[in-house]
């Protein structure tokens, strides 16, 4: 058992001699060979410090493509996602015949996915990966990748659905109710066949109600009928829906309102 740790540890150290060596030697194929090698064993960290230092070099040699291949997916491997997506729109670009090319193309639009953040947070690299994906689809319509790059467009369009979501119910939470209705009015624009429709249509209604219960006299029959008007609409499309006796019960408050 000794004997086994032995060799173990052996060959543990001969092998960082040997990367440390190659870090600092000055012949590139050097660093090609092992940089190669540690690529195969998913030791991709390593194995990218060493193609840092030859790929200048490179430039114009039979072996670049690969060089820049691994390279690129060095990057994706070890979630370093702004460096990725463009290693790999460079590699797709510079090599468009590659059978590599669909591969790196679409590991570089799904960098651009895993930067994109959660819904409550700005949603404008959202937005970029969603153009970044579908640009893929287009490019590659038949691409093996296909499904999953649809996969990944629907999750990042329910992020801006809820983001979207989310600040319109916010200015509803924090009674600014105007812009909460125009929020909303939005957010049933954009996203009509979101299974959040039935809830922004009735948060829309309450803030239009609770608009006009605050309102100015001289208002008040303008926006009892605009909250009239979104009331027939969340049962026009819901008649069935949990919040419609509350909203009924809305509505008779405002019908009272506007006979005082």
């Amino acid at each position: 058992m000794r004997k086994i740790q032995f060799i173990l540890i052996f060959g543990l150290i001969l092998s960082c001699s040997e990367y440390q060596k190659a870090l600092n030697s000055d012949v590139i194929a050097d660093k090609f060979i092992l940089g190669t090698s540690l690529y195969d064993e998913g030791e991709y960290k390593k194995a990218n410090r060493l193609f840092t230092q030859i790929v200048p070099q490179y430039r114009g040699k039979p072996q670049a493509q690969k060089l820049m291949y691994m390279h690129a997916k060095c990057f994706y491997e070890t979630k370093s996602y702004y460096t990725a997506n463009y290693q790999c729109e460079r590699f797709a670009s510079t090599y468009p015949d590659s059978e590599k090319a669909q591969e790196i193309a679409f590991l570089g639009v799904k960098s651009y996915y895993h930067l994109a953040p959660i819904f409550s947070k700005d949603s404008k690299e959202t937005i970029t990966a969603i153009e970044k994906i579908q640009e893929f689809i287009n490019t590659f319509p038949e691409s093996e990748y296909i499904q999953e790059a649809n996969e990944l467009v629907f999750d990042l369009d329910f992020r801006l659905e809820m983001k979207a979501y989310d600040t319109a119910l916010q200015y509803n939470t924090l009674t600014d109710y105007q812009a909460s209705i125009k929020a909303f009015d939005n957010f049933i624009l954009d996203f009509p066949g979101s299974k959040l429709r039935e809830k922004a249509m009735y948060y829309r209604f309450d803030s239009s109600y609770r608009l006009a219960l605050n309102s100015v006299s001289w208002k008040i029959q303008e926006r009892v009928d605009k909250a009239t008007s979104h009331y027939n609409s969340l049962k026009r499309s819901y008649e069935s829906s949990e919040f419609i006796e509350d909203a009924e019960m809305k509505l008779n408050e405002l019908n009272e309102l506007k006979t005082t």
